[in-house]
């Protein structure tokens, strides 16, 4: 049953989803859905699990950064998955297992590699927050692929950019275009800044 409201979910958002719309997918009674989850809210908690299931745990036998950065690329693709799940991933006041088993882990492997309790509640945020909000921005670009926001950018945004009044702006637009620019790249510019500003976080905490 969560794995067929996940579905759902994927292909209509969270607010496509609906107790009778679930129990139509799955050929039952909407009322014989309540027979396993008390509302909807419990049903997102366990949809919201699930998802924290599919993140890859930092390694342990990896060091901090290279732990913390497949964490981070875990939870990106995971979350271009289900672009629906980035903004309950806080949200939940009953987290379930795989949820708990995460956050242990992100919080073990930074304590383990020497930041106190604060500032590794620091650097979970600030991780956490970098990865929703890159998550948030990639779904909502227009265009999937670098070659699609290329031609948008050529024939939809330049001609709105008219050198005159928009001289930064046209400039930027045709040199990314020029140079085959790639906005999913932007993540791990992104990732590095964040991570090599916790390591000199941590060094000086020592």
């Amino acid at each position: 049953m969560v794995a067929e409201a996940i579905r759902l979910a994927d292909r209509e958002g969270a607010d496509g989803l609906t107790m009778r719309r679930l129990a139509g997918s799955l050929g039952a009674g909407a009322m014989s859905l309540y027979r396993y989850v008390a509302s909807k809210e419990e049903l997102l908690d366990a949809m919201i699990d699930l998802v924290f299931e599919e993140i890859e745990l930092p390694p342990r036998e990896a060091d901090w950064q290279s732990a913390m950065r497949r964490r981070a690329e875990s939870a990106r693709r995971v979350l271009a998955r289900h672009p629906w799940a980035i903004g309950l991933m806080e949200s939940r006041t009953s987290p379930g297992p795989a949820n708990l088993r995460h956050r242990e882990a992100v919080t073990a492997c930074l304590r383990r590699a020497g930041f106190p309790v604060v500032m590794a509640t620091h650097a979970n945020w600030l991780l956490d927050s970098y990865v929703y909000g890159f998550a948030l921005q990639e779904a909502n670009l227009p265009g999937g692929t670098a070659e699609t926001l290329a031609d948008m950018a050529e024939h939809v945004f330049l001609p709105q950019l008219p050198p005159d009044e928009f001289p930064y702006l046209n400039e930027s637009a045709a040199a990314l275009v020029a140079a085959g620019y790639d906005p999913a790249e932007e993540f791990d510019f992104g990732l590095g800044l964040v991570l090599g500003a916790l390591e000199r976080l941590r060094a000086s905490a020592e």
